[in-house]
């Protein structure tokens, strides 16, 4: 699987699953545009830019639909003209390819 396909496949439920592994993480994250891994490795998180609160607020609607649909939800920080999202898996207590996933539906919704 690479990006082209990343943001075309669903998440899957993760209970009982393990968080990945440094590798596979680092692995996934190269395959993102801009998103960094946490200081603890256990979320990915990206800063994004806009031109007013209204288009930030776009933006999140859009994020919160797609989240809905996955059941896969960030943490996110916004104010005016910028929105921070963090995926991590609570599930695992870490990173799951579910985090990876979204990301990359992210990013496809703003290409």
């Amino acid at each position: 699987m690479n990006h082209a396909n990343l943001s075309t496949v669903h998440c899957e439920p993760q209970k009982g699953r393990q968080a990945l592994d440094s590798e596979k993480c680092r692995h996934w994250l190269e395959e993102l545009d801009g998103w960094t891994l946490g200081p603890d490795g256990k979320a990915i998180s990206k800063t994004f830019s806009f031109a007013d609160f209204r288009h930030t607020l776009g933006f999140i609607n859009a994020v919160g639909f797609m989240a809905n649909r996955e059941d896969h939800h960030p943490d996110l920080e916004a104010g005016y003209g910028h929105c921070t999202l963090r995926w991590s898996t609570h599930d695992v207590d870490g990173l799951s390819m579910n985090d990876f996933i979204c990301a990359a539906r992210v990013d496809a919704m703003l290409r």
